[in-house]
């Protein structure tokens, strides 16, 4: 699934695993119990080039901490891309590849978006996911959704209520049962 890169405005598109009962995460943070190999994995690391940088909150950050990042490495370092992590506590750690963004997160994305360039991955952070499809600054859903079902969890869109339609752009089914699911959002 490829997004087109737009010289007028970027998009920002929430690119994101969930369970069938659309959470991102276990209560504590966990994804165990989704699956972490399969035949999506070559096309999802090959999509990665068609975004410009990648945008995450703290916790999602710190996720990487479990697979050998450290504090100030970049996640997915053989992009090259930058990435920001929006954050009031996390250590100040900005560098070329990473920066640490304290300001109000919708007032940054909104500014990157009017950047020419590829469009923003948003790659997890239910509460920063919340906060931004609340601002309506969320313009595409990629739903990659794993047979699981977690009963409860850091649900995709956080504590928002907000309500929406989504336009179905492409879909594909893997052997495994994984699905991916690429939506326009329609505020």
């Amino acid at each position: 699934m490829s997004t087109n890169a737009n010289t007028q405005t970027r998009k920002l598109v929430y690119y994101v695993a969930v369970t069938i009962d659309h959470y991102i995460a276990r209560p504590d943070g966990s994804i165990e119990g989704f699956p972490t190999d399969g035949t999506y994995v070559p096309e999802f690391m090959n999509s990665l080039s068609d975004y410009g940088a990648i945008l995450m909150g703290r916790n999602t950050y710190e996720f990487g901490y479990q697979y050998g990042m450290k504090p100030g490495d970049a996640a997915y370092p053989f992009t090259g891309l930058t990435n920001y992590v929006f954050s009031q506590s996390i250590e100040d750690f900005s560098n070329e590849q990473v920066r640490v963004v304290r300001d109000d997160p919708v007032a940054c994305v909104h500014d990157l978006k009017a950047q020419p360039g590829k469009p923003l991955w948003l790659c997890g952070g239910g509460a920063l996911a919340g906060s931004l499809f609340d601002a309506g600054e969320i313009d595409e859903l990629i739903l990659k959704v794993n047979p699981v079902v977690f009963g409860e969890g850091i649900p995709l869109f956080g504590d928002s209520q907000r309500e929406c339609t989504l336009d179905l752009l492409d879909t594909k089914i893997y052997c495994d049962g994984v699905i991916f699911a690429h939506y326009a959002v329609q505020y």
